[in-house]
């Protein structure tokens, strides 16, 4: 399947001098390009009307699904300026796969990896001056995501959707630099369950988060960890991101994907880059008393979670309203070596074995 995309450029861009003064000291999330990108889907025509168009509102009548019904899902993937001025991004077969996957979930239809892959290169095209000069971690964070967009009340599969696009410059996730960050134990508050949304990535489960991720920022700490949702046994993962524990006798461990857990896309390329090294990882479930234990006794030597927004992430301590368990002061050496390989590869500086980059722009 393929579509054209027509373009419209945005007739009032932010002058160049604004522009460059965001990509001085960029903040998460806050402000976004001149442009978006917009593709329908519609029951008996699918995909059509791709569209690069001016960023701005979404016009939708108070009756459109997704207000009502939560059908919405998307996805964070990054884009990269390396050295020669060129822009790449990093795995968007496998975003667009997990996009995919989470369309079959929430009931909305697929967009096709072609689609998606060009989504992006669309963008680029015409807001490729917001990629940042690449130092201090600076990206380009490219949010795509898809919305029922039929004006109905009932509860069914919407008949139209629709594919945007939209980007936002950003520096590293958490200012702090490569320091440990504190977890809060959401010990009463659960992400996902058996057979629910878990490894869909949709909105509804970051909100299912937020009273705990709340309830962490209260007591001094970045992001939450959820335990399984059937025993408050075993981890799965933080808000937003993946985990990992690293053990005394070299092996690494992180919860299995179980159909309550994302697919991180940041974590299966960690997998691949711990195997490269010949380091034997483990996916299985991982209990809190085992890691309790494994702490205390010092058989657990490094902590760190992953993600498409905080690459790789040292953990510092775990705490929780029936006590903290430290791991450490200062970030471990697997996990900054795993980070400085990582981030290398998508800036483009250190080989890409396994041809995970793809190139936006010359």
């Amino acid at each position: 399947m393929s579509v054209q995309f027509s373009v419209t450029r945005n007739s009032n861009p932010l002058p160049d001098a604004a522009r460059e003064e965001i990509l001085a000291a960029p903040v998460f999330g806050a402000k976004f390009t001149d442009h978006q990108v917009v593709v329908v889907w519609e029951k008996d025509k699918g995909w059509h009307s791709a569209e690069v168009i001016p960023y701005g509102p979404i016009l939708m009548e108070p009756s459109a699904a997704v207000l009502h019904y939560g059908q919405e899902i998307f996805e964070g993937i990054k884009a990269y300026r390396h050295q020669d001025g060129s822009i790449w991004t990093f795995r968007p077969e496998a975003n667009a796969a997990r996009l995919q996957r989470s369309a079959v979930r929430m009931s909305l239809p697929e967009v096709p990896t072609e689609i998606f892959v060009e989504s992006l290169r669309q963008l680029i095209a015409v807001d490729g001056a917001w990629v940042p000069e690449p130092v201090n971690e600076k990206t380009l964070y490219i949010r795509p995501f898809e919305i029922a967009a039929e004006n109905f009340l009932g509860v069914r599969a919407a008949h139209r959707a629709e594919y945007r696009v939209i980007a936002s410059p950003v520096g590293p996730y958490f200012t702090g630099g490569i320091k440990p960050i504190s977890i809060w134990l959401a010990l009463d508050s659960a992400r996902a369950g058996k057979h629910g949304t878990g490894e869909a990535k949709t909105g509804g489960n970051y909100a299912a988060g937020l009273l705990a991720q709340s309830e962490g920022y209260e007591n001094g700490c970045s992001q939450v960890a959820f335990l399984d949702a059937d025993s408050a046994t075993y981890f799965e993962e933080l808000g937003g991101m993946n985990l990992f524990f690293v053990y005394k006798d070299g092996h690494v461990a992180t919860p299995a994907l179980d159909g309550t857990i994302l697919h991180g896309i940041t974590r299966d390329s960690v997998i691949q880059l711990l195997k490269d090294r010949g380091v034997k990882v483990e996916e299985r479930k991982v209990s809190l008393a085992e890691v309790q234990a494994g702490l205390a006794a010092g058989e657990i030597v490094e902590v760190f979670a992953c993600g498409t927004a905080a690459v790789i992430t040292p953990i510092g301590e775990f705490k929780s309203r029936k006590g903290d368990y430290a791991v450490s002061t200062e970030p471990g050496e697997l996990t900054v070596s795993l980070r400085q390989e990582l981030t290398g590869i998508q800036y483009g500086t250190v080989e890409d074995r396994h041809g995970w980059m793809y190139k936006l722009a010359d």
